[in-house]
């Protein structure tokens, strides 16, 4: 759904941005998952459920890029403090830089649960997310709970922009 564009540069050249468009949309959340064993320590789940395209439709593009209807992921947080295993980060790339309540929170430890999901808020946040499940109300006993038959990239970008690559177009 976004336009293909061509521009120059004095550095680079001629450059070229594809056109880009929607794979799905759906509604997700990030929650704390206390398991029953009492040895583990909390963690945090990044949980998701398509609307669009409905389940009833063809979903070939989300099959070749395994994109499950709905899935669950344990996501935890990189201490920019840290070093990374095996080049996980990029030595050119700019390091969070988290307020001390919650670069606190990390102790010495290199990856912490996504509590409070405001680490996501800085730039340079680095993440890890491990797959969990393809069964929400199984793992975790909850529901996720798609609203209404209308979808939200429509009523973004209302006319702007054709809809008919989301619900029409073919996949190269």
């Amino acid at each position: 759904m976004a336009k293909a564009e061509e521009y120059d540069t004095s550095t680079r050249g001629h450059r070229h941005i594809s056109a880009a468009r929607a794979l799905g949309e759906g509604i997700y959340r990030i929650l704390r998952h206390n398991p029953r064993n009492k040895n583990n320590n909390h963690h945090t789940h990044l949980i998701y459920k398509l609307q669009f395209p409905a389940a009833d439709e063809k979903n070939e593009p989300q099959k070749s890029f395994n994109i499950e209807r709905e899935g669950s992921f344990v996501i935890q947080i990189k201490n920019p403090e840290q070093g990374g295993a095996g080049g996980s980060s990029s030595q050119h790339k700019r390091r969070a830089q988290f307020p001390a309540h919650l670069q606190g929170q990390f102790g010495h430890k290199r990856y912490y649960p996504a509590d409070p999901p405001e680490f996501l808020n800085f730039e340079g946040c680095e993440f890890l997310l491990i797959s969990a499940s393809d069964d929400i109300e199984q793992e975790l006993g909850l529901e996720l709970i798609t609203e209404g038959e209308e979808c939200d990239l429509v009523k973004t970008f209302g006319d702007a922009v054709s809809t008919k690559p989301l619900f029409e177009g073919t996949w190269v």
